[in-house]
């Protein structure tokens, strides 16, 4: 499949090349701009960002209320050390509080990322006054070298061993095989409620009622990382709402700052918020004016725009469309709301991203046979209409 980009593109590649770490191989675009759900390269080209920096641009490109919100508060302030607060950083942790719906006597950190988050909740952890941790095959965690223990896949963790010892990895999904792992050395479990990074594999309600009840008779904490999924991604604030369990703790980031970075981990109770005290943890960027800013701009727009109706009722519509397209080569939609997977029947997905890009349209090769989606909340069906309209093209293309 041969790839389009143009010679003015090419010279700024090549000065990537040269002048960056290789840590994420060579780009294949140089985007210039965004509005909406739209991206522009350095050569005027139009894509439909159906990937939305990977679930990061909740509310779209250019959003003109996000705009706003951290044009107005980069006017005012940009930062303050942690030996202070701002406006911006206690209405986000009320509202964080308040999409999660924890109990009295939760409490929020702000991190600057996911990694981050996640290395705060294993810390949180360590303070039960037990190490082992028990996380699943196909999770990702992070590449931080706490978050990377935690991480599965083989290619990121062995360049970086030894890692965080006491690690236990056991099948996504197994409730027998989580029941069979955690003993009263475990101090948490870490789940995804959506395996994103793994080709968008969904844990089911059963299952992550069974990791609550499992973890608190052991009396281990239950992390939720919703870093991909949460924020309004799945069609709930969070993903492991339409379980109704209640974690010890949630880790935040991408969407929730809709491309200002920001992370965030949210105690549930009293008794948990307690393990972490004055010292024992800390960041110097974390909740900074600015990007707390962005975070209440991005609940703001998710709720008065209703897009948690508009991911569940897209993201519904969207595995129907491609049922409907009655293509052999399909083997199905699997995911939730706006976090979707094409899964292939032949592992042709990096051949059809390629053909979808110069088509004009950002999707990703999740794995050999599924392509993600994980295009902005506010995307309409008429533009992912053209996806779908498509789709059998793009694969006839990816063969020839």
């Amino acid at each position: 499949m041969t790839d389009n980009t143009t010679a003015n593109q090419q010279t700024a590649l090549a000065q990537y090349s040269e002048e960056l770490l290789p840590v994420f191989g060579a780009p294949s675009l140089v985007i210039d701009r965004g509005d909406g759900c739209y991206v522009w390269d350095l050569d005027g080209k139009r894509y439909l960002d159906l990937l939305g920096g990977i679930a990061v641009n909740a509310v779209g490109h250019n959003h003109p209320d996000l705009v706003a919100a951290v044009s107005k508060q980069a006017g005012e302030m940009l930062h303050v050390s942690n030996f202070f607060t701002s406006p911006a950083q206690v209405a986000l942790a009320h509202e964080l509080l308040r999409i999660s719906r924890a109990p009295e006597g939760s409490r929020v950190f702000f991190a600057n990322s996911g990694a981050e988050a996640n290395e705060a909740a294993i810390k949180l952890s360590r303070r039960t006054g037990r190490s082992k941790i028990v996380a699943c095959e196909g999770a990702f965690h992070g590449r931080t070298t706490g978050a990377l223990a935690l991480t599965h896949k083989a290619a990121y963790r062995e360049p970086f061993q030894p890692l965080l010892p006491d690690v236990v990895h056991v099948p996504f999904g197994d409730a027998d095989a989580l029941r069979s792992a955690v003993d009263d050395r475990t101090a948490a479990v870490f789940l995804e409620p959506i395996q994103g990074e793994a080709g968008v594999r969904v844990a089911d309600d059963e299952y992550l009622r069974a990791a609550r009840e499992i973890t608190s008779a052991a009396g281990a904490l239950l992390i939720v990382d919703e870093i991909q999924t949460g924020v309004g991604r799945t069609g709930d604030w969070l993903a492991h709402q339409r379980s109704s369990i209640v974690p010890d703790a949630v880790t935040f980031a991408k969407g929730l700052g809709g491309g200002v970075p920001i992370g965030a981990m949210v105690t549930f109770g009293a008794e948990v918020s307690a393990l972490l005290q004055p010292g024992q943890h800390g960041t110097t960027f974390g909740g900074n004016p600015l990007a707390c800013a962005a975070g209440l701009a991005v609940i703001d727009v998710i709720e008065r725009d209703d897009l948690l109706d508009n991911a569940r009722t897209l993201g519904e519509w969207f595995a129907a469309a491609v049922d409907d397209l009655d293509d052999e080569r399909v083997a199905g939609v699997r995911g939730r709301g706006l976090l979707l997977a094409v899964e292939l029947r032949d592992e042709l997905s990096a051949d059809v991203v390629t053909a979808a890009r110069n088509a004009g349209f950002i999707v990703n090769a999740v794995a050999p046979n599924a392509i993600r989606l994980a295009p902005p909340l506010i995307i309409v069906q008429e533009q992912l209409q053209t996806f779908v309209d498509a789709l059998p093209t793009l694969i006839t293309e990816a063969t020839s």
